[in-house]
């Protein structure tokens, strides 16, 4: 579901740091000033494949699971669920009670416009949708496979003309109004982590049926803000859902994160309204958050040196009451080949393009030096991420790349086709292209770069119309599964390996290895796993990155997370702090 920009966080133009004219604010009003640095898909859950539409669909539609809010490491908690679930002995059925007296917002898909109870048949529903392969649901690749009978039944309504949703199937079931079972048609381990990823979220069949294809433009959840219509623009204002349950602020935490235990047993969301400016360019972002009117923003390339000094702010920014906020990402940044052109087949060809490419160069441009080296695809952190590997076919090498072009059969490059590296259409995605760009060239290797829109890009990828792109991907649970399934073959486009990378050795082992509990056996074989992706050059693996994060003195409880969709519920605006501090800007 991550995919990322690869350089979200960057700022093409210098900008110097501004206390400029600040628009007048109420500062009496709670409410949340955020930015999403792409445009929004829509409302489908269905349809979340990426963590800017996962993050705005969160804001509306909840899952059975959630990741507790205040404990490292990422610990599954109840949500939509009374409780976690029993589990049978041989680890394969699942069995949850449903909270109760939970509703779907207001709407006039209901009668008399009144949200109904949620109930179990509410999953059933959500869970078919989801496999239904007339919806074309890019998250399908989360439960293919996995729950007993559903992939017959995805099957057999494809050849009919309507799928019928009342076909009991045994993988999937509600025993009754507020108790559901899953069935897996084989052990797997990390099951549960998809009933906290916006793919698995409850959607009301009422709603889906009276919107028809309109659906992603009117969400209707049971979450914690309520959007009417969606258009998308500049700017997305949600407000409070007046029906939401009884929900609290944790009472428990983490050491790390004693400190944001003030509101601990207060009812959710803590602010009333929520504004997510969408904002493609980091510039003007920036500067808005310099005014004080957006709450959190990362620290941009070009200001860095300005803004950080031995990873401390500079004084000027301390004395506005800025906090900043260190954390690794669990992500890795990558230049995907589509092995759907059977030219990426010739491995020295995918190595002697590694090999051009200067990394150490590509950090210091672009993220200030502050990523580390990815030398696979599983991050530190991860079991399975080996500490001490280094990648053959990593770091500039020039004579040996131009030696292993020429033993590809393309001397210099003669011979070898230009070929299209497609890109989002920000302004630091293309010069990011450009180096791209520019380190190939020192072989011979001609790239012409192609912008496109963050949707239509996606599109394209999940339709296999590209041949190199640059992406990112950011972990969906912490699992070295999550990563390696991006080069698993079935899971090829529309599904999450879009590189439409297809090896039975590779095939078979991930597949031993994911079946397994987490063990040192089953870290070995992640290992192994991680090592083959290197040495067979599946992509050009970049960098794991950190996040540097600004935020005003006003915004409490924030912290940096990789896995917390829903985080706008737990954040809070100290009103009386804001106005004194709005004086600085």
């Amino acid at each position: 579901m991550r995919n990322i920009f690869t350089t979200v966080v960057l700022l093409l133009s210098a900008v110097l740091l501004s206390s400029g004219c600040t628009k007048k604010q109420d500062v009496n009003e709670k409410v949340l000033n955020l930015v999403s640095p792409a445009e929004i898909k829509g409302y489908d859950p269905i349809q979340a494949d990426d963590l800017y539409s996962g993050r705005e669909i969160s804001k509306i539609y909840e899952g059975l699971l959630q990741y507790h809010w205040l404990k490292m490491p990422y610990e599954l908690v109840p949500n939509l669920a009374e409780s976690m679930p029993e589990i049978s002995k041989d680890g394969i059925t699942y069995t949850f009670k449903i909270r109760k007296g939970v509703k779907f917002q207001d709407d006039a898909a209901f009668p008399g416009g009144k949200g109904r109870e949620m109930t179990a048949q509410d999953f059933v529903y959500s869970i078919k949708r989801l496999a239904d392969s007339k919806n074309q649901a890019t998250g399908w690749w989360v439960l293919d496979g996995k729950l007993a009978g559903l992939n017959e039944w995805r099957e057999k309504n494809a050849k009919l003309p309507a799928s019928n949703y009342d076909e009991e199937v045994e993988g999937i079931k509600a025993l009754d109004n507020y108790t559901l079972q899953f069935k897996l048609a084989k052990k797997f381990p990390q099951f549960m982590y998809s009933l906290a990823m916006p793919f698995t979220y409850v959607v009301a069949k009422e709603v889906v049926e009276k919107y028809g294809k309109e659906f992603i433009n009117h969400p209707v959840g049971t979450g914690p803000y309520v959007l009417p219509i969606f258009d998308q623009g500049k700017k997305i204002t949600y407000t409070k859902n007046p029906t939401f349950r009884e929900k609290l602020y944790p009472s428990d935490a983490s050491p790390e994160f004693k400190n944001l235990l003030a509101d601990a047993g207060k009812k959710l969301p803590l602010v009333d309204k929520v504004v997510v400016h969408v904002m493609k360019e980091t510039q003007p972002a920036w500067l808005k958050l310099n005014k004080g009117e957006i709450d959190y923003y990362s620290v941009p390339k070009d200001n860095f040196a300005s803004a950080i000094k031995d990873n401390k702010l500079t004084p000027d920014l301390a004395k506005k009451g800025f906090i900043l906020e260190i954390a690794p990402a669990l992500d890795v940044t990558y230049t995907a080949f589509n092995f759907e052109n059977k030219l990426f087949h010739n491995k020295k060809l995918r190595q002697a393009m590694y090999l051009a490419f200067d990394e150490k160069k590509s950090n210091e441009l672009f993220y200030n030096n502050t990523a580390f080296p990815a030398q696979s695809i599983i991050p530190p952190g991860i079991a399975g991420n080996i500490k001490d590997y280094l990648n053959p076919y990593k770091g500039l090498k020039l004579e040996e790349a131009k030696k292993m072009l020429a033993e590809a059969g393309y001397p210099e490059g003669k011979g070898l086709p230009e070929l299209k590296y497609d890109i989002p259409d920000s302004t630091v995605s293309r010069q990011s292209g450009e180096f791209f760009q520019q380190q190939m060239a020192q072989i011979g290797v001609k790239i012409k770069i192609v912008t496109s829109p963050w949707p239509e890009f996606q599109a394209k990828v999940k339709k296999k119309a590209v041949e190199i792109y640059g992406l990112a991907w950011g972990a969906d649970y912490p699992d070295a599964e999550n990563f390696l399934q991006l080069f698993y073959g079935p899971n090829k486009s529309p599904g999450a390996n879009g590189s439409n990378y297809d090896n039975p050795e590779f095939n078979k082992q991930f597949e031993d290895a994911v079946v397994m509990q987490d063990s040192p056996e089953r870290t070995a074989k992640y290992e192994k796993l991680n090592k083959f992706l290197a040495e067979e050059v599946v992509a050009m693996f970049g960098v794991h990155r950190q996040s540097y994060i600004l935020e005003h003195g006003w915004l409490r409880n924030y912290h940096p997370t990789d896995l917390h969709h829903d985080a706008v519920q737990y954040l809070n605006i100290d009103t009386a702090k804001k106005a004194e501090l709005l004086k600085n800007f």
